[in-house]
């Protein structure tokens, strides 16, 4: 007696199929993960709680603890004003303190034309804070031709 498959089970098991182990050349393609990488103070909790916030994001992260994160910011053209505790890079851009995930994939989808984005100083709201206390605080993006800073997103 002949087996009877549904068109929808044949389906859904061609979709997980096809998306273990797409066929080489095909047009199905998994998204790998962003790669990012971190410069930070090898002591700090709340960049650690950042560094996990952007994995479970589904970014790809890589640590460098330092001893003089400073060195890095200097580097990479971070504006004095706008340091924080650590220091990254992503898609060719420089990513200060705690900015949120859903702010780094917008950067990376627009791709505007400037250094990066930043959280200043250590708002107590911001992703590896974690403090839930109401206070806003903004993302600004630095960098930019003409010079200057404008407020990317606001939280």
């Amino acid at each position: 007696m002949p087996v009877r498959i549904s068109r929808r089970h044949l389906l859904a098991g061609l979709t997980i199929s096809l998306a273990a182990s797409p066929l080489p050349g095909s047009r199905i393609a998994l998204a790998a993960p962003e790669p990012v990488e971190v410069w930070k103070s090898p002591t700090c909790g709340c960049c650690k709680a950042w560094v996990d916030h952007l994995q479970a994001a589904g970014f790809a992260v890589t640590v460098h603890d330092v001893d003089d994160v400073e060195a890095v910011k200097t580097a990479h053209g971070v504006p004095r004003a706008l340091r924080s505790c650590h220091t990254a890079l992503v898609g060719g851009y420089v990513v200060e303190g705690h900015v949120p995930a859903a702010d780094l994939r917008r950067l990376l989808a627009e791709r505007p034309r400037a250094g990066g984005l930043a959280v200043a100083g250590m708002p107590q709201d911001a992703p590896g804070m974690d403090m839930n206390t109401g206070e806003p605080y903004q993302v600004v993006l630095f960098g930019a031709p003409g010079g200057g800073t404008t407020v990317f997103a606001s939280h």
